[in-house]
């Protein structure tokens, strides 16, 4: 990948990159970041005269060859200070970027959603999660509704936070993208769907839609988790955030395996916020906030907590693992505490 002298290549210094690319039978992606736009060389980049004719234009500033199986995602790619941002709120910068909300949206009780949506608001959360369509290992479970986008489009509108929803198929996607979804959300199921991955990171691509990448839950290796998330920014979307959410098999009382010690593993090979899941990391109510502070201080730059105001009213996962508004305020102040502390000089 390379790195312009300006913030993007003009029309006729991008044409003359492809044309020494394609003498090498490789093509140019053009990846629009927050600061600057890079460049991927895709094809065979161990060609020589390719790097040094592409060097040698008197427009690029930097060419970096990254020997990594994710050559976008690496820390020490073109890509490295990047910064996600989602709404207003650079994640990762001053505070714990905190997205919270129930499991699964009733679209038979709006209200309920409308309701924690704002007690959100006020609990001080940066972002509002919701199920509309949902992955159920039973056929016969509920499977969302597209009743639920207008519900959380509308809370949106109300409460001014920005939005995360998982997409699971290309009719969800292109819906989702063109309500200008803030957060597409990758469930575990999906987390190698490579072929879903692609098709997110290219139709979001020059969007201000962030992605949420949950990791696999039969234990992806960071090297995969991170490989599984260069598919969507290879496809023109770096706006990706990682999400430890558990792994199989259980430990014994828990839902899953907590996995938040994961992220300074992430955090020492790839640039990519880490926001950490932790409410189906450990399946209960009553765990989650201790897994929430253990998560920030291993170094998670943000969790995705599921909430909601009556929980026993919910559906989906809300009745045993949703966390009331005012307890995502306790969880958000002592985060900022322990965030302060951990980033003490």
């Amino acid at each position: 990948m390379f790195i312009p002298k300006n913030e993007k290549l003009s029309a006729d210094e991008l044409r003359q990159v492809e044309a020494i690319a394609a003498d090498s039978e490789c093509s140019i992606l053009e990846i629009e970041g927050r600061n600057r736009c890079v460049y991927a060389i895709l094809g065979d980049e161990t060609q020589e005269v390719m790097f040094k004719r592409i060097a040698g234009l008197p427009f690029i500033r930097k060419v970096d060859r990254i020997e990594s199986p994710y050559k976008l995602m690496d820390r020490r790619s073109a890509l490295a200070d990047h910064r996600v941002k989602v709404g207003q709120v650079e994640v990762g910068k001053d505070i714990p970027f905190v997205i919270a909300g129930p499991c699964t949206i009733d679209p038979a009780n709006p209200n309920l959603f409308l309701e924690t949506a704002h007690a959100l608001k006020d609990a001080g959360a940066n972002g509002l999660r919701g199920g509309v369509w949902k992955p159920r290992t039973n056929p016969y479970s509920y499977q969302g509704d597209n009743k639920s986008l207008e519900i959380i489009l509308e809370a949106r509108e109300k409460t001014g936070l920005p939005i995360d929803l998982e997409v699971m198929d290309s009719a969800q996607l292109e819906l989702a993208v063109e309500a200008r979804v803030d957060v597409l959300q990758v469930g575990t199921r999906n987390a190698l769907n490579y072929s879903l991955l692609k098709e997110i990171g290219r139709l979001s691509a020059g969007t201000d839609s962030a992605v949420l990448l949950k990791r696999g839950r039969h234990v992806g290796s960071p090297n995969e988790f991170i490989a599984a998330a260069e598919y969507i920014v290879a496809e023109g979307n770096p706006n990706v955030m990682l999400c430890p959410r558990g792994t199989t098999p259980a430990l014994d009382g828990y839902r899953n395996h907590p996995d938040e010690s994961i992220s300074p593993l992430l955090k020492t090979k790839t640039w990519a916020p880490v926001v950490v899941d932790p409410s189906h990391s450990v399946g209960h109510s009553d765990y989650v906030k201790a897994c929430s502070l253990a998560s920030i201080a291993y170094g998670a730059d943000g969790l995705c907590i599921e909430s909601h105001i009556d929980p026993a009213k919910g559906i989906g996962d809300d009745p045993k693992q949703a966390v009331k508004p005012e307890k995502i305020k306790e969880i958000i102040e002592a985060a900022k505490l322990l965030w302060s502390k951990r980033y003490q000089p």
